[in-house]
């Protein structure tokens, strides 16, 4: 016997029992993308290293130790992209998609880093991002976050997530604060865990991000961004506030919120659950104004978000979120009548397009294709043997209740399969 084969760490199956609600969850987000007039970008999951060492941060944990990169057979270096965003502006901008135009884009798909997989946080993760190109104002950060607010109710999931809000600033007011923060860390250096110790060289601000409790403690006497914002970035934020509070959207404060990634300025938001333990950040993201010139077009304002899709499905499974199956009808074949079984199905599936509908097919007898039809999950088993094809009827037979079979003309099925399956 040859040695099994087992998939890579942190890189996991969706099986066909967990799909329907990945696809449940997938078909409500478009509808809600699409009500906003967002429209979908696709791009590739392999790009050239330098978008992301550029456009994240080369001191970043992402670019530093998280990246599956390699190099091509002409020595290029190429990287899995770990996130959207960067790839998004890559294609718009290479494609002509920003020039004197305002764009509202979103994408779904793998997303890749090598990290400890956990609960909710794997190596290929899958992303669903927004992004928005051209328009400076607060009102495009306070439209991306209203759309997220709808996408949780039609979720159910209104109830099971907070909004945390904040702003970095401009440049020159985060650059000002960065002085204040490094001047006050260094005089508590001692107290630090060891990754803030290395920040506090190299990227201090992704300190207040810490989940180290020392650090914490250290940080409640900490000089807050706030107190360093310029008239610009601080008028900005209290309108963006006006306006989430005029829709009537509750949200917290976090001054300690900075998100991992270097191209984030003014707006930064998430929306938080405590039902996912230490993973409890389910949607992230605000405004980069400055990304696009960092990676080579013209100065741009933009904002976006991504939201992981393994923690909102651990958080609606949590839920108890109970989806039909996607079968309906499982149609039995009892004796030599295959072909008229098969050509039932077909004209179910005409008449009642969008109903999942399954022919049995490999032989057995009664007892063994109706388990199978009950295993289908289907509400209804149809019963096709000779005597029936020789009446020109099939039986229909409820599996969800109590109700009594039905002999039905084969002409009269599909009306009466349509008035059940609409209640």
């Amino acid at each position: 016997m040859s040695k099994k084969i087992a998939s890579v760490r942190g890189m996991n199956d969706v099986l066909p029992e967990q799909t329907p609600l990945w696809q449940w969850l997938e078909e409500r987000a478009r509808a809600v993308l699409n009500a906003y007039g967002y429209r979908e970008i696709r791009m590739p999951i392999v790009e050239r290293t330098e978008l992301f060492a550029r456009g994240i941060g080369e001191v970043t944990d992402i670019v530093e130790k998280e990246m599956y990169t390699f190099e091509d057979r002409s020595g290029d270096s190429l990287t899995l992209r770990p996130e959207g965003t960067a790839g998004c502006v890559r294609a718009a901008e290479e494609h002509g998609l920003l020039y004197n135009q305002t764009q509202r884009l979103w994408y779904t798909g793998p997303m890749f880093r090598h990290e400890r997989p956990q609960a909710g946080r794997y190596r290929q993760f899958h992303q669903i991002g927004v992004e928005t190109f051209g328009m400076a104002g607060p009102d495009i950060d306070a439209e991306v976050i209203l759309l997220t607010a709808r996408l949780w109710k039609a979720l159910g999931l209104a109830d099971q997530v907070t909004l945390e809000l904040n702003t970095l600033g401009d440049p020159d007011d985060r650059a000002r604060y960065r002085d204040a923060l490094v001047a006050f860390l260094r005089e508590h250096r001692e107290r630090l865990d060891e990754d803030s110790k290395n920040r506090l060289e190299r990227n201090p601000l992704r300190v207040l991000d810490s989940k180290d409790p020392g650090t914490r403690e250290v940080l409640q006497d900490a000089p807050r961004l706030a107190d360093h914002l310029g008239d610009e970035a601080r008028d900005h934020f209290e309108q963006l506030k006006a306006l989430l509070e005029a829709a009537g959207i509750e949200y917290v404060i976090n001054p300690n919120l900075v998100r991992g990634l270097d191209y984030y300025g003014r707006t930064v938001f998430e929306w938080t659950t405590d039902a996912l333990g230490a993973q409890g950040t389910v949607c992230a993201g605000g405004r980069y104004d400055g990304l696009v010139q960092q990676l080579g077009g013209k100065p741009t304002p933009a904002v976006g978000f991504g939201m992981g899709l393994e923690r909102l499905v651990l958080l609606l499974e949590k839920q108890g979120q109970e989806l039909p199956g996607p079968v309906a009808i499982y149609i039995t074949a009892m004796g030599n009548v295959q072909a008229e079984a098969l050509a039932l199905a077909e004209r179910l599936r005409d008449a009642l397009p969008g109903v999942g509908i399954q022919c049995h097919c490999g032989g057995g007898g009664f007892k063994s294709q109706m388990k199978k039809a009950d295993r289908s999950g289907a509400r209804y088993a149809l019963i096709l043997g000779e005597d029936e094809v020789a009446a020109q009827q099939v039986a229909v037979k409820p599996l969800r209740d109590q109700d009594e079979q039905q002999q039905l003309n084969k002409d009269e099925v599909a009306h009466w399969l349509a008035a059940r399956l609409a209640d």
